[in-house]
């Protein structure tokens, strides 16, 4: 009657076994589990009572009570165990018999002696701590006792057969009386005569040696064929199965000897293992060596092993270690080896937490190998938690973090939304192309825009795509120039006909007399481009809507990014780098006529196909825009070796409420922008450095936009005749004949003497009554507001503490 009450464990037991991939180890037989309740993967000894014999049921209880109470990291892992009246279960961390898995590496093409090195340290360190840290002997050493974990590492089971050295009180009988095969294992001696009482487990150890490389043992006698055993492992192998026993060393002892310097366990692989299975105790400097060592190893490294082991202690190092930005290059390097699933749950929340942090050297490791793992962000993360983050780079004092946030934008470009795309991204180009005292972060920031002019709306791309690439045509910096004539030819479909002719090609004319050679061959290509366009339409105004379709096109979904990933792995590396070391630190000026121009990062410009081939037979053809747009090399700034230059002026001024490309002013109603309107001006100066605001005053504003009449009459009230001034001084001669060189000569003088009378002129440097000019009374107001702020927010700090809800304010 009770027994109809009584529940059975077997319900209630915690782990499912799954029917498949059984397999026979020994008396047990080994099956995959899994926990009810979490899922979690796991191995399942089970013996049944009823189909074994008394000798096997005490073999499997004393194996059950050593297992259980038996741990070392070495030794397989008790998990949990039920016994029953009709069955024995063991359950321990998912593992594989080694059998099967030299097996299955044999498929790939072997187990390499690396792995093999380790494996044999692990089983012969659990040996060494069964013999001399417990008194024990294992008895069933061999390649059906050891175990591979889902890292690779081997395991240590097998310990039905283990006994104490002082004597058990129950006798458990020798391997060979369960299974007579197990003979051909056992030494020589007879039990008991001569050596010490590990030295049966020394010989077994010799034979699984040689089955690990050889194969299975046919008969004792092979042993003395070394086969493939590696010439390192040699002599070691030879001492453990040496006839006489008293000269066997201790598995200690010959752990030692392989560890020894060329011995077959003194590698990169195991020095590495180690150090991770004591990282907790090492010193941080030490941690940081390894880390830094680390991936250059990673390749030789299995790739279980790698994920399994090495990438929870890059995880641990980050999230409790401190470990910082030493960690991102190995991480990558193991994430290779996921899937996209696994990727999303291990590494993409560690990336997103990095991006908070306020490391400069994580931030800017970070934003250079973002190519490895952009594709598994997906655009709500890149929105919400990681863009935010990002853009501080654009206003941060080190050009190094300056570019490389530039870069970024092209792989995040295809995520970004419409905001965060058309509104923040923009601003901040604007402000790094007109007011960043680097020339080549200037110059990557039009490459940049041209390269995600695609993913920008229509409206977006009418009010900054010809502003911008304008804005580049005048930088004193000659690769910004070339970028910019570049960057129209890149673009060329987003603009109408109507834009071209009285927008586009003034400003490229005025590039074909530039100092700088290739910005004048670029501007060459440029124009005939756009004029094969326009004589297109003249011929056959029916291809009007043709040639304007990609006008107000659509932005580009994120769908297309994996191009522009492929460009950025390959084309992002040397430009800056280049152009920062060849020219000097204070200096933008552009470069002789004959000295080595570095190459922009772009390309030719497109010719228009369905331009009429009369033309194109006799005239040089124009490669497409795409070939040197997408190969050319982009740099980096160094961060060690260079210095973060000092702004040599304020540059806030005028840029309170004029920090866009869409604040442009129509001249005469053509739509042409005039280069004060365009916020660059002459507010270069001859050296190349920049003045104190690139965007023109308010006064030179209302004369840019009064009529041409009046501009003049203005302009010139108070000037000199131009025969009061000595044009054929030594600034005004010309010592080539170059006729380019001299029109540059020409415009130096016009602005030397413009500097030298400028004082006449009706500007905002006037006086006021209070002694000061405009500008340097405005920023005298801006440096009180600014302390103004400070002093209130000091305030603010030094009172003490909240106020509690209720209190009352005291004075």
């Amino acid at each position: 009657m009770w027994s109809f009450f009584a529940r059975d464990p077997i319900k209630d037991f915690n782990y499912e076994l799954l029917p498949e991939n059984q397999e026979k180890s020994g008396i047990w037989t080994l099956s995959r589990g899994k926990r009810k309740t979490t899922g979690e993967p796991v191995s399942v000894f089970v013996y049944e009572i009823s189909q074994g014999t008394e000798e096997q049921t005490q073999l499997a209880k004393a194996a059950f009570k050593r297992t259980k109470t038996l741990r070392h990291p070495n030794i397989l892992s008790y998990v949990d165990g039920l016994e029953t009246e009709k069955s024995l279960y063991i359950v321990t961390e998912p593992v594989t018999p080694l059998a099967a898995h030299l097996k299955l590496q044999a498929e790939k093409g072997g187990a390499s002696d690396l792995e093999v090195s380790w494996g044999l340290h692990q089983i012969v360190k659990a040996l060494s701590f069964l013999v001399n840290d417990c008194h024990l002997n294992h008895n069933n050493m061999g390649m059906w006792a050891v175990f591979v974990d889902r890292a690779g590492e081997w395991k240590l089971g097998g310990l039905d057969h283990v006994t104490s050295e002082q004597g058990d009180s129950i006798s458990l009988p020798p391997p060979k009386v369960i299974n007579p095969d197990l003979e051909r294992y056992d030494p020589p001696e007879s039990p008991g005569n001569g050596g010490e009482k590990w030295t049966g487990d020394v010989w077994r150890l010799g034979c699984l040696i040689w089955e690990v490389f050889n194969g299975s043992l046919p008969r004792a006698s092979s042993l003395r064929s070394l086969g493939k055993i590696p010439k390192q492992l040699v002599p070691h192998y030879c001492e453990l199965v040496g006839a006489n026993p008293k000269i066997r060393p201790n598995p200690a002892r010959f752990l030692l000897n392989c560890r020894s310097p060329g011995g077959f366990m003194n590698n990169s692989f195991v020095e590495s293992c180690l150090f991770l299975e004591e990282i907790q105790i090492k010193e941080p400097a030490e941690k940081q060596q390894f880390f830094q060592d680390l991936s250059e190893n990673l390749d030789s490294f299995p790739e279980d092993f790698c994920k399994h082991k090495v990438l929870p202690q890059l995880l641990t190092a980050f999230e409790f270690g401190n470990a910082g930005a030493v960690v991102l290059t190995p991480l990558f390097k193991v994430g290779k080896y996921l899937s996209a699933e696994e990727y999303q749950q291990k590494i993409i929340p560690v990336i997103v937490k990095m991006f908070s942090s306020t490391d400069r050297a994580m931030r800017i490791r970070l934003l250079q190998q973002m190519e490895q793992f952009i594709q598994y962000l997906n655009e709500a993360a890149v929105n919400s938690q990681i863009f935010p983050h990002v853009v501080h780079g654009f206003t941060d004092t080190n050009p190094a973090i300056r570019e490389q946030t530039v870069k970024s934008m092209l792989l995040l470009a295809p995520k970004l939304n419409e905001t965060n795309l058309n509104q923040e991204l923009m601003r901040h180009f604007a402000r790094l192309q007109a007011r960043d005292d680097q020339g080549p972060i200037r110059c990557n920031t039009t490459v940049c825009l041209g390269k995600i002019a695609p993913y920008l709306n229509a409206g977006m791309r009418q009010r900054v795509l010809i502003s911008a690439f304008s804005r580049a045509a005048k930088d004193p910096f000659p690769a910004s120039r070339a970028a910019g004539v570049l960057g129209f030819a890149a673009t060329h479909q987003y603009y109408s006909v109507a834009e071209s002719a009285s927008r586009i090609l003034p400003t490229l004319c005025t590039l074909t007399v530039d100092p700088d050679k290739n910005v004048r061959d670029q501007a060459f290509k440029a124009i005939k481009s756009f004029l094969s366009k326009l004589e297109t339409v003249s011929e056959d105004p029916s291809k009007l809507a043709e040639i304007e379709k990609d006008v107000t096109a659509l932005a580009q979904t994120g769908g297309s990014a994996a191009t522009w990933a492929g460009w950025a792995v390959t084309g992002v590396s040397s430009l800056t780098s280049k152009l920062i070391r060849n020219a000097p630190a204070g200096s933008e000026a552009p470069p002789a006529e004959n000295s080595p121009t570095p190459q922009p990062a772009a390309g030719p410009v497109p010719t228009n196909t369905a331009a009429p081939s009369r033309e194109t037979s006799n005239e040089e053809t124009v490669e497409p825009d795409k070939d040197r747009w997408d190969d050319e090399d982009w740099g980096s700034l160094e961060v060690n070796d260079e210095a973060v230059k000092k702004q040599s002026s304020d540059w806030s001024s005028g840029w309170d409420a004029d920090d866009s490309w869409s604040n442009e002013k129509d001249v005469d109603g053509q739509g042409q922008s005039s280069p004060a309107d365009e916020g660059w001006g002459n507010d270069w100066d001859e050296d190349g450095n920049l003045s104190e605001s690139f965007t023109p005053t308010s006064q030179n504003k209302a004369l840019t936009g009064a009529p041409k009449s009046a501009r003049l009459s203005s302009a010139q009230e108070g000037v000199g005749l131009a025969s009061d001034y000595n044009w054929d001084g030594a600034e005004g001669k010309s010592t080539t004949s170059d006729l380019l060189s001299s029109v540059s000569q020409r415009s130096t003088t016009v602005r030397l003497w413009w500097r030298e009378n400028r004082k006449y002129l009706p500007n905002n440097h006037a006086l006021t009554p209070s002694g000061l000019s405009k500008v340097e009374l405005a920023k005298k107001k801006r440096e009180e507001r600014r302390k103004e702020l400070e002093a209130k927010r000091a305030e603010r700090k030094a009172a003490k503490g909240p106020l509690k809800l209720g209190a009352r304010k005291l004075d």
